[in-house]
This record gives C-alpha cells, sequence and structure tokens, in this order.
C-alpha cells in the first residue's frame, strides 16, 4: 500500500483544482470538506479504475456503503481490491488510505460526521446502479439522474456543512438545497464536455443518445474526425444545457451572505473555472479530439479577480457573462 500520506497532501495530488478552493476555507470546514472530497475519490476509484472488472465494481461500491454505514470492516474493501497497485496511481493510494480518512473523520463533531458517511454512502450506491445499468445514457433526464449521482449529492453535502457552520445559511438551507444540485450539475455537465473523448476511449459515453442521434450519429461515429461538424453541435447542445445549470449555481452562491466570503471564494472557484471552460469549448474540435481546458494564466486571473470583487452579487453576474464569451 505505500506510506501514509497527509491527507491534505493526497488533496493537492488527487486535485489541485479543488485543493485550491478547499485550502482556503476555515479550519473545521477545511477538514470536513478535504475528508469528504477522499472519501468521495474512495468511491470514484471504484467506479472509474480500468483494472477493476466491470462485474466487481458495483459490489466493491456496494461494501463502501457498508463500510461508511458502519457494517462492514474496512479491511473487506481492502481484500477486494489487493489486486490494484497504487504505484503511480494517486486515487488507489487515496482508496487504500480509506481507514486513516475514516478516523480522522471519527474525530469530527458527530453531525459532521453523519453528514459526510451518509452523501458519500448515497452517492456510492448511485454510482453502483449506474455501472450496473451501462456505459450510455439514454436522454436528457438519463444524464441528469447520473449526474445528480456523482454530483449533485455533493452539493447537498456542501449545503449541510454550511448549514452546520453557519446560522444564517442554516435558515437558508431549503432555499439552497435545490440550488446546490444545480450547481452540482453545473460542474458535471462540464466535466462531460471537457471529458467526452476520455471517457469514450474508456468505454463510456455521457453524452444522451438522443442528443447525436438527431444528427444520425451514433456513440462511435460521435468521434470519428469525419464527423466533426455534426459532432460540434453537440457539443453545443451539452453546453446550452451547462449555462443553464451555471446560472443557477451562481443564484447558490450569492444566497451565501457576503460575510462568509471564504465559503462564497470556494463554491465560487470550481464554479468561474467551469463557466471559462464552457466558453472555449464551444465550437472547439478540441473536445471531440482530444481536451479543452484552462491554461494557468487563467486560472490565476480568476482566482484574482473573484477574490477582490466576488463579495458583489452584482459583480458576479457581470463576470459570468464576460467569461461566457469564448
Amino acid at each position: 500500500m505505500g506510506g501514509l500520506i497527509d491527507h491534505y497532501e493526497m488533496l493537492r495530488r488527487v486535485s489541485r483544482t479543488f485543493a485550491l478552493s478547499i485550502e482556503q476555507l476555515p479550519d473545521i470546514l477545511r477538514e470536513s470538506i478535504t475528508l469528504s472530497y477522499l472519501l468521495l475519490r474512495v468511491s470514484d476509484c471504484l467506479e472509474d479504475n480500468d483494472g477493476i472488472p466491470g462485474s466487481d465494481k458495483p459490489k466493491l461500491l456496494r461494501l463502501w456503503a457498508e463500510v461508511l454505514e458502519g457494517s462492514q470492516p474496512v479491511q473487506k474493501l481492502y481484500d477486494g481490491i489487493a489486486y490494484l497497485s497504487p504505484e503511480d496511481d494517486d486515487e488507489v493510494q487515496a482508496a487504500y488510505q480509506a481507514a486513516h480518512y475514516l478516523d480522522l473523520l471519527s474525530e469530527l463533531p458527530p453531525e459532521i460526521q453523519a453528514i459526510i458517511a451518509n452523501r458519500v454512502r448515497q452517492t456510492s450506491l448511485g454510482m453502483a446502479r449506474w455501472q450496473e445499468h451501462g456505459p450510455y445514457v439514454e436522454d436528457e433526464s438519463a444524464m441528469d439522474d447520473y449526474m445528480h449521482q456523482v454530483a449533485g449529492l455533493v452539493g447537498y453535502l456542501l449545503t449541510d456543512i454550511f448549514s452546520w457552520y453557519s446560522p444564517i445559511i442554516r435558515k437558508r438551507r431549503e432555499q439552497l438545497l435545490p440550488l446546490s444540485r444545480e450547481y452540482g450539475l453545473a460542474l458535471q455537465t462540464v466535466n462531460i464536455i471537457r471529458g467526452m473523448r476520455k471517457d469514450y476511449e474508456r468505454g463510456w459515453v455521457f453524452v444522451p443518445q438522443t442528443f447525436y442521434e438527431r444528427f444520425g450519429l451514433t456513440r462511435d461515429s460521435l468521434f470519428a474526425p469525419e464527423n466533426l461538424d455534426k459532432a460540434i453541435k453537440v457539443v453545443n447542445i451539452l453546453a446550452d444545457k451547462a449555462s443553464r445549470h451555471l446560472f443557477n449555481g451562481i443564484t447558490f452562491i450569492t444566497a451565501f451572505p457576503r460575510i462568509q466570503h471564504r465559503i462564497r471564494l470556494a463554491c465560487m472557484w470550481p464554479l468561474y473555472f467551469a463557466i471559462k471552460t464552457l466558453a472555449i469549448s464551444r465550437d472547439n474540435v478540441n473536445v471531440v479530439l482530444n481536451e479543452a481546458k484552462l491554461n494557468r494564466t487563467q486560472v490565476k486571473k480568476i482566482m484574482l479577480n473573484t477574490k477582490l470583487f466576488g463579495w458583489s452579487n452584482h459583480w458576479l453576474l457581470h463576470y459570468y457573462e464576460e467569461l461566457s464569451i469564448p
């Protein structure tokens, strides 16, 4: 399994982007959301790792859900993935440190422990169901269901934790929950656009069949070079969908009190990175052929601007419009 890696260091290894957001939160929130993220990466490993046979993934995800609820020992999960090597694979290394993360979780307030374990368990069970469903998405409703399992529930998790932390946010929890789902769907829709090619190469297509079949395409011909003109039309349909979720995601952020600027920033950065990523993905053949993503300069500029001006809800709407321009 290798030596134990500090959980903050592991967060940076598995996602430098989310680490940027999480690390500037107040201490208890930083710890809680770091552990949430790493426990979710255990789920991701069980869902995505190419070394795990497809038939084993639902069983392992359900086993992990049982570990989270305390009805199975974590050693049983380790036994189930013993053939995976953590060398050169940080996500597998994170999975092998699940016991450490659960130990750290047990040191948090009981209410936070319950929130995190419950939401990660729900996500893992949703992933298991989708692994049994298979590597295709019939229509937009099915896409939304998948995205809810892997991202909408994460939005709920954030709202639950922030509500525990802040009495003002707690009073707005019922308003925030549906918006937090939209926030999660916004990020996941952009992830699907950005990762279309890589997902296809590993056998999954999260683009709804109804989106590409209207142009006479199949899941394979969608990625054929000779069909780029049609494929870009499909990308732009997805981009329009993402835009709707992203706008609702801004409403999620502006519903937080401005005094909680660090919480707002932690939510702003992934969302505004996604807004800019979406802008460069429209009409971009690299989405189909390879990948379209932000460079470091763009990331740093977004971080600086939101730090300076993100307290203003009016400015956030203006910046959304600015970043949305390709």
